[in-house]
């Protein structure tokens, strides 16, 4: 619990920080933050990493609440100087803060390593922002895709971005953001990816992958050949990228060398796994059927995203404000997730007990007012957190391996703007 409390104390000086107020400063407004005023930097941020989920309003009068260790609510700014302060920052402050939060914890070993090798999962969610007509300059669009790299074992979103739904896609998409992989990554995609294009960028820069293909995904012979010959795994070798994507994505036009191995599920479904792990003795075949379940994590944060953190509730109107709550939210979810780690570990909890998430936000939401900005109760932060600890490890669930739940067919909930938390 100690790495926990010093991570807080560091986190809650970083936001304190010249070098956070540098780089925090929106490009048109390079003197903001300066004067002293009732909603400092520090203060805007810390709010909006509490998990903004009812009225702007709401959350500053609990904030200011929590922050004083009352239960009355505490009307202390308004939401218009919220708004004004908010359109001063940055659209990298947030996420800088999350860059530093996630080399944090690789420091302080909450990143585990698979083989030897990080395991990152990337994909994408539609979102659906409940937004209202309006005349605000760059309003933002009520649909768009969040895409996401995701590090499945201390369930950390690594990072993230809005896009439209009209842009090219999710391979796209992941090609942006692979200069934040490294030859220690493991990438873990899905059916959705597999290209000859991008099997070639991926080796070009060496970075690892473990993707599923399907005996449809891009018409390759080999793999249909591989289906029905039966055998457990094969070597096989992809076709070349074609002339305009070897010049799109300045990939080698020549044929890639790949690796297929056959999982069978329980229920006996059969999927085909494709990947650049050659070692038949580091990497048996037997072990990519768990790790490709690895990669459902992503697939879990997007809903807690959404379910638990009213992701789609946003607090502004502006593309500006929509990207600002995405990050805030992504940090908060990441600040929930290494402090359900520390339960976990402190609490000695067996394998398959595992932490409730939801409850964890509900935990540690009123604890954030003070934990990010009570600098003056020092050593009480790790009371606070030793009983914060104590909560969040008894509320836990039994974790049943191999179990199966197909996708309900049917429309997704969407909540309107209407339909906020009280």
């Amino acid at each position: 619990m100690s790495v926990l409390t010093t991570l807080f104390q560091d986190f809650a000086a970083r936001l304190c920080s010249t070098e956070f107020l540098r780089d925090a400063r929106h490009p048109d407004h390079p003197t903001a933050f300066s004067r002293c005023r009732k909603l400092p930097l520090a203060t805007l941020v810390a709010i909006m990493l509490t998990g903004m989920r009812m009225s702007v309003q709401a959350e500053m009068d609990t904030f200011f609440a929590h922050l004083r260790l009352q239960a009355q609510l505490v009307h202390e700014v308004s939401e218009q100087a919220f708004a004004q302060a908010r359109a001063k920052l940055s659209l990298v402050a947030i996420p800088g803060l999350n860059d530093w939060l996630i080399a944090r914890a690789e420091l302080d070993g909450f990143v585990p390593r698979w083989r030897g090798l990080r395991l990152v999962a990337a994909d994408g969610s539609t979102v659906r922002f409940g937004l209202r007509a309006s005349h605000v300059k760059r309003a933002a669009l009520a649909d768009q895709i969040l895409f996401g790299l995701f590090l499945p074992g201390p369930d950390l979103m690594l990072a993230a971005s809005l896009h439209s739904i009209h842009e090219r896609g999710e391979r796209q998409f992941l090609i942006e953001h692979l200069d934040r992989l490294s030859p220690d990554d493991l990438l873990l995609l899905d059916r959705g990816y597999p290209a000859s294009w991008l099997v070639a960028v991926l080796n070009q820069r060496a970075i690892k992958f473990c993707m599923r293909v399907d005996n449809t995904d891009g018409g390759y012979a080999c793999v249909r050949e591989f289906v029905r010959s039966g055998a457990i795994e094969r070597i096989v070798m992809l076709r070349a990228p074609n002339k305009q994507d070897a010049l799109d994505y300045e990939c080698p036009r020549k044929p890639q060398r790949v690796r297929l191995v056959r999982h069978v599920l329980p229920n006996g479904e059969q999927r085909v796994l494709m990947t650049n792990l050659f070692d038949d003795k580091l990497f048996p075949a037997d072990c990519f059927g768990e790790l490709y379940h690895k990669r459902w994590g992503i697939e879990e944060a997007f809903k807690r995203l959404k379910h638990r953190l009213n992701l789609e509730h946003v607090t502004g109107l502006s593309q500006q404000a929509v990207v600002q709550d995405v990050a805030a939210k992504i940090v908060c979810d990441n600040l929930q997730a290494l402090v359900s780690i520390t339960a976990h570990a402190d609490a000695d909890l067996p394998e398959n007990k595992r932490i409730n998430h939801a409850y964890a936000h509900t935990a540690l939401k009123p604890l954030m007012p003070i934990l990010l900005l009570g600098a003056k109760i020092g050593r009480k932060v790790g009371v606070l957190l030793r009983g914060l600890l104590g909560l969040i490890a008894g509320r836990t669930y039994r974790h049943r391996e191999n179990r199966l739940k197909p996708r309900k067919p049917g429309a997704k909930p969407h909540k309107k703007m209407t339909q906020k938390n009280c």
